[in-house]
């Protein structure tokens, strides 16, 4: 049997089991989606198929510039938004059939390349995140057929998750993989069936929120300070999918609490914007830099003016307050005197000055640190 036929022959049984997927690549794998698409019965699984191949259109898909456009990390975060996205697509399908696939490749191409030729694959599930990595040899294979080796790679992930099997070109180079199962506790935190996930069993008095990636001085400092003056243990809080960042995938998740000391406490929400944490956390204080309430007061996130405001009465009605830490912001450093808050919620606000806090740490430095 030729293996175009053979190829074909697995993707109708893909097409024919109960998976759907949202499937999203750049930079590479468009000859998989055509191969799935060509197939009769593509319908039956592929919700949606994105090409996003300029990094501008990766930045809209992500709301954000990722660190790498070609990494096992941007691959898992498109993998995670890919899973949401078929559920809002086919919401009455059960959530244990669908599934989001990500793929970031950089391949052969006219222009010579300072790094390696590499692919990454992930898939998202409601129980679990899975990603591969290739780096592949240079000048080994054209374009086509890094092309086509990526596309059966895609193929085996897709067979597999739909209980078949299909063996991938063969290859001399090393295939990285893992695949990261959810706690139970994640998982019904993603189905909404709960608000949070704790670390601890009291419940917190102060949050803490951010994405911690990684924790660094700063972000210690600020938890100290904050312990001082409210007499109360911090808790980190780890919003799994914000309002202005992509979900996070469950390799993100668990690295973001492993680095976390047993000492330490932590929350876990899906709670993307202050009201929404203020309904699940009353009477509590929020730990956060003038960085983040200038986004919070970002009328992009709310239909209107009028309804934004009307939504920070929560806080009045809640009993929430805030510390502010001043911040750099777009290349300026900000504090609470510098932003203009609302005349009812006013004085739910204390902030820090320069002189009481101070510290430049920032977590997308650390990550682009670390790379080099």
């Amino acid at each position: 049997m030729s293996y175009i036929k053979h190829r074909d022959e697995v993707i109708s049984a893909i097409h024919k089991s109960q998976i759907k997927f949202v499937i999203v690549s750049s930079g590479g794998g468009s000859e998989a989606i055509s191969a799935l698409l060509k197939v009769p019965g593509a319908s039956n699984s592929v919700l949606e198929a994105h090409i996003p191949y300029a990094r501008e259109s990766i930045d809209y898909y992500l709301l954000r510039k990722p660190d790498f456009y070609c990494s096992q990390d941007t691959s898992l975060r498109i993998a995670a938004k890919a899973y949401s996205a078929a559920k809002k697509i086919a919401p009455k399908i059960n959530h244990d059939d669908l599934f989001g696939v990500g793929i970031t490749a950089s391949l052969s191409t006219k222009k010579k390349k300072r790094g390696n030729h590499r692919f990454h694959i992930a898939l998202h599930t409601r129980k679990f995140s899975r990603f591969l990595s290739v780096n592949l040899k240079k000048g080994l294979r054209t374009r086509s057929e890094e092309e086509d080796l990526l596309s059966s790679f895609i193929v085996s992930e897709l067979s597999k998750i739909s209980g078949g099997h299909y063996e991938p070109q063969p290859l001399t180079e090393e295939v990285s993989a893992e695949t990261i199962y959810a706690d139970d506790p994640w998982i019904d935190l993603v189905d909404e069936r709960i608000n949070f996930v704790s670390s601890s069993k009291q419940k917190p008095k102060v949050v803490f929120p951010g994405a911690f990636n990684p924790v660094h001085s700063g972000h210690r400092k600020m938890e100290k300070i904050a312990k001082d003056m409210t007499g109360s243990k911090v808790y980190f809080e780890v919003c799994i999918q914000n309002v202005d960042k992509p979900p996070m995938s469950y390799k993100h998740v668990k690295d973001t609490l492993d680095q976390f000391e047993q000492s330490d406490c932590w929350v876990l929400t899906k709670a993307g914007k202050f009201p929404e944490k203020a309904e699940i956390f009353k009477g509590s204080t929020f730990v956060i830099g003038a960085d983040t309430l200038l986004r919070m007061f970002d009328e992009r996130f709310y239909a209107s003016k009028n309804e934004m405001h009307r939504e920070f009465e929560i806080f009045n009605e809640n009993d929430n307050n805030f510390l502010v830490f001043g911040r750099e912001y777009q290349g300026k450093f900000y504090t609470l005197e510098d932003i203009s808050i609302p005349k009812h919620i006013i004085t739910r606000f204390q902030g820090l000055n320069k002189t009481q806090f101070s510290d430049s740490s920032s977590s997308s430095n650390i990550r682009k640190e670390k790379s080099e």
